[in-house]
């Protein structure tokens, strides 16, 4: 809501917030002129609570509603109930809304229309026995979804029996929970294809145009991480083919303020109807970027009944822009979502033109709740080139500073060094493509752990040396000249072989001089040498250095992040991956091969929760007999519901929290019997 309040402020227009109680020290409550609270946390009791929302309304006088991303902003129900009342709806009417937010209605309408459609079933699933027929007549793989849904939310895809009765089962449960409506449909699964959407305008006088499209292919679960516009992939002529085709099924049901028609498009350019968004998309500031136009106004303007003074011929494409979506959550953990407090939070400042643009709903000190979707911020770029804008992210991402919860920064920088994204080669699947054995963050080369390593003796050098001009201090002479050890932690998952080998790799000699305004850094191994600039101060959480080989090598620019120290080891943070880097003096190195080593705790026989979250529930009591692979418990986060499975075959001993409890990340929720070992 921060990005519509923010539009409002601009053409003088006073705000009025609702929130829940969880949400009362939010940033978008701190900048409304009021703000009203409609309820307790959970969604069904505060922003699902059509009641109370209409209530703070009439409390405040408020003439319109703008119903943001999500909740009720595709909730025919509640627009209905806003025009008996002659309160002004910012959106769609509520017959469009009613006919597109439903995914069955509207491939009906899509089909009268003469828009492209996916193969599917045009009407509710019922039942198991219903899914397994339709899923049989359709041919596996199949996309299982919410009529109602939206976001990622109630999504899966089934490529048996099985797995189409438990993605049926867990998906008609998050559509109740998030949408409060259950009800389900079977389409054909289309392997590999591009996640393309048109934004479309309308102002219910006679005038609907397209915005160009947006490529949304990465995502996880259904759901977008980074997204672009223009498309690295569409020609003008596919691009005019879908923008016509999404006017022409708005136009099919009146359709009235911003909305975006979503489809997927094959290696061929054919491209199908996949929904629709009767709302505003959280995406939507890269369109604005590449066209010059503020869509929140537009949306303002037409709910008060102008007409829009602008034809399709006026809206073109000038540069490219790209959105990268911060989340609460570890994709270490297949982006299983994180809670906490943002003990420390900067956004990268907006630079030249600003050309950095952070849509955020987060302040320093906000506590990001396990009730919501955990999006921290739409981050975008924008430049004249895909190259510049590609660069511009990496820049924007380093400097995100980002304490206190897990969160995918290391992912999304990640994919910008990604030689497929780099080069336009994107699908729905480029996450499981790209990394098929999970992400375990950035991998670096033998350049850029030289940099990692050379940054962290110079961190420590200047820390040596500002301890070291401290009053007071014992009196130790320092010699000019530093020896040490830097080891930089290789974080990437490998065979023990060729984990030891690599060790040895990553252990420099290095011998540190200060000189006046730089250092210079002798790679003892390698006899090179290295002269180091930075302006970084003791205690700044960036720290940025300009590496010169002394023989007229290559310049190199090293972007850090300082999280912490303990004893002999750095955490730094280095194209968004945390690295643990020890610096040791040479007696240090010398005895650290004497230091115990620390024994790996066994948790075999646990079944602990990959994230905080609310137990919906436990198949098992103790005693029970399970196996690899059977189901144990599921965990609701963030209304995304997660299915454990058995690990191994065991007995179940104890049941350590039963459904209708809260969870915490890593808590036991079920114990198993230890395996004894035989003689």
């Amino acid at each position: 809501m921060c990005r519509i309040i923010k539009t409002c402020q601009r053409l003088g227009i006073k705000t009025v917030a609702v929130y829940s109680e969880a949400d009362a020290h939010s940033k978008h409550v701190k900048l409304a002129d009021e703000a009203i609270c409609v309820g307790p946390a959970p969604t069904s009791q505060s922003y699902l609570n059509i009641e109370n929302i209409i209530k703070a309304v009439k409390q405040t006088g408020a003439q319109a509603v703008h119903p943001g991303y999500g909740f009720l902003s595709e909730n025919s129900n509640f627009v209905g109930q806003l025009e008996k009342l002659g309160i002004v709806f910012v959106g769609p009417g509520s017959h469009a809304m009613h006919a597109m937010g439903d995914k069955l209605e509207s491939k009906k309408l899509a089909k009268q229309a003469n828009v492209n459609t996916i193969p599917g079933f045009l009407g509710e699933v019922v039942d198991d026995a219903h899914v397994l027929k339709i899923a049989h007549e359709i041919g596996y793989p199949v996309m299982i979804k919410a009529s109602a849904g939206g976001g990622g939310k109630g999504m899966r895809v089934a490529w048996n029996d099985e797995e189409a009765l438990v993605s049926f089962r867990l998906s008609k449960g998050e559509a109740k929970s998030f949408f409060g409506d259950d009800r389900m449909l079977i389409e054909k699964f289309i392997d590999t294809p591009r996640h393309i959407e048109i934004q479309v305008l309308g102002d219910g006088q006679g005038t609907t145009l397209y915005f160009n499209e947006r490529e949304c292919s990465i995502q996880r679960r259904n759901q977008k991480v980074v997204e672009e516009a223009p498309s690295t992939f569409l020609n003008p002529e596919t691009r005019r083919a879908m923008g016509e085709q999404a006017v022409r099924l708005a136009d099919a049901v009146r359709y009235k303020s911003a909305g975006t028609v979503e489809m997927l498009v094959d290696s061929q350019r054919n491209f199908y109807f996949l929904e629709m968004n009767t709302r505003l998309q959280v995406e939507h500031p890269i369109t604005e970027f590449i066209t010059g136009h503020d869509l929140v106004e537009h949306m303002l303007r037409v709910a008060a009944g102008q007409k829009l003074q602008i034809k399709q011929s006026d809206i073109g494409i000038k540069g490219w822009a790209i959105e990268s979506r911060i989340y609460a959550e570890d994709p270490k953990r297949n982006f299983l979502p994180s809670i906490g407090r943002l003990n420390s939070y900067k956004e990268p400042l907006p630079g030249p033109l600003q050309h950095i643009r952070c849509d955020s709903g987060v302040l320093e000190g906000s506590h990001i709740q396990i009730h919501y979707d955990p999006l921290i911020c739409k981050l975008v770029t924008y430049s004249d080139t895909r190259d510049e804008a590609v660069e511009k992210m990496r820049e924007a991402l380093d400097s995100y500073i980002i304490r206190g919860v897990n969160h995918n920064v290391s992912f999304l920088r990640a994919v910008m060094e990604n030689p497929r994204f780099l080069n336009g080669q994107t699908s729905t699947k480029f996450i499981p493509e790209e990394f098929p054995k999970g992400f375990h963050g950035f991998e670096l080369n033998s350049l850029q752990r030289r940099n990692l390593a050379l940054s962290a003796a110079l961190i420590n050098s200047e820390q040596v040396f500002r301890e070291r001009s401290i009053s007071q201090q014992l009196s130790v002479s320092m010699p000019q000249t530093r020896e040490i050890y830097v080891s930089v932690e290789d974080l990437q998952p490998q065979d023990e072989d060729k984990k030891v080998e690599k060790s040895a790799d990553n252990i420099y000699h290095f011998s540190v001089s200060p000189l006046d305004d730089s250092y210079n850094i002798k790679d003892v191994r390698n006899n090179t040498e290295y002269n180091i600039k930075t302006n970084w101060n003791v205690g700044d959480m960036l720290f940025s250095a300009h590496i010169q080989e002394s023989k007229g090598g290559q310049t190199d620019q090293a972007r850090i992040q300082y999280i912490s120290r303990d004893a002999l080891t750095y955490t730094l943070q280095y194209y968004g991956t945390h690295f643990k880097v020890k610096v040791e003096t040479e007696l240090q190195h010398k005895l650290s091969r004497y230091m115990p080593v620390e024994k790996k705790v066994d948790t075999s026989n646990t079944l602990r929760s990959p994230m905080p979250g609310f137990v919906l529930s436990v198949s098992v009591k103790p005693g029970d007999k399970v196996l690899l692979g059977q189901e144990i418990a599921i965990v609701e986060a963030m209304k995304m519901q997660n299915l454990l499975r058995a690990e191994r075959d065991g007995i179940v001993k104890a049941v350590h929290v039963p459904a209708g409890n809260d969870v915490a990340l890593d808590q036991v929720i079920v114990e198993f019997e230890v395996e004894k070992k035989k003689q």
